[in-house]
């Protein structure tokens, strides 16, 4: 999920918190509350984005 109202951060939604959304970084990280009007699904280019970062992270930390 991209994340308008918090500088387009990314993040993985992971539930609601009263009138906010609750999501967490991809690959880990302090969730954050987000106003669900200002997120929105990725693009699949987003995602793919996103998908080969954290590859190249967990690549670069020894794990897969």
């Amino acid at each position: 999920m991209r994340d308008a109202g918090h500088s387009n951060r990314v993040g993985e939604f992971r539930g609601a918190v009263g009138p906010y959304w609750a999501l967490r970084p991809v690959g880990g990280g302090l969730e954050w509350e987000a106003e669900p009007e200002w997120v929105r699904a990725l693009t699949p280019a987003e995602r793919l984005t996103v998908e080969n970062a954290l590859r190249n992270l967990r690549s670069s930390r020894g794990g897969l």
